[in-house]
């Protein structure tokens, strides 16, 4: 059985962050994304998320806040660009081999995705490692590290990989719909800037509030 799950790069500081609750969690180990997270878990995700955009202010942004809570979402409600590390993660339970994202890659590029399926038929996912997925016909092969000669390949058909794409939106969809009571019950004053922002890291339509 292949499973296709949106993967969020966990961020080094979840250790002793205190601005609101989070699960424990490996850092840089993946987070898989859905409807299904405990509300600890979403505060781990947008913790991460806001993490990955927590830059310096400049080209013409506001300053960053004095306020601890402020300060650190700071880059996220005002940054044009935003980024959330990750992506997606292939697993087939039969053979037990893991695809993952590699280094630099975004949850928001998934996109290359749809270049395996229905555009050039090929596309890579970050480096160290190094995955990349190669269309073969109607079949999709998938190397875990394409720098490794005898790296593990993964396979599934094509229709089987657009469905399971479609699946993934699904679940971004539900993550994000999360957020957003998660927000208004720790972070009031900025819920509705915060779940926008989450949304547009992850490229999923924000829910209607």
């Amino acid at each position: 059985m292949i499973v296709l799950q949106p993967v969020l790069e966990i961020q080094a500081m979840s250790v002793g962050f205190d601005l609101w609750p989070v699960a424990e969690a490996e850092p840089y180990g993946f987070l898989p994304l859905s409807g299904a997270l405990s509300p600890a878990e979403v505060g781990t995700a947008v913790m991460s998320i806001a993490a990955c955009n927590d830059c310096e202010p400049d080209d013409g942004r506001p300053p960053r806040p004095t306020d601890p809570l402020g300060a650190f979402l700071h880059g996220l409600l005002t940054m044009d660009d935003l980024f959330a590390s990750g992506g997606l993660r292939v697993t087939d339970t039969v053979d037990g081999r893991t695809l993952v994202p590699g280094c630099c890659n975004g949850i928001d590029e998934r996109s290359d995705w749809a270049e395996v399926v229905d555009g050039s038929g090929w596309a890579s996912f970050g480096h160290a490692p190094s995955p990349c997925a190669e269309r073969l016909g109607e079949r999709v092969r998938l190397t875990v590290d394409g720098d490794q000669e005898d790296s593990p390949v993964i396979e599934l058909a094509v229709t089987e990989l657009r469905g399971l794409l479609s699946h993934v939106e699904r679940d971004l969809a539900d993550f994000v719909h999360l957020v957003g009571p998660w927000a208004t019950r720790h972070i009031p004053g900025r819920a509705e800037a915060t779940t926008a922002a989450v949304a547009r890291a992850l490229a999923v339509p924000a829910p209607v509030q």
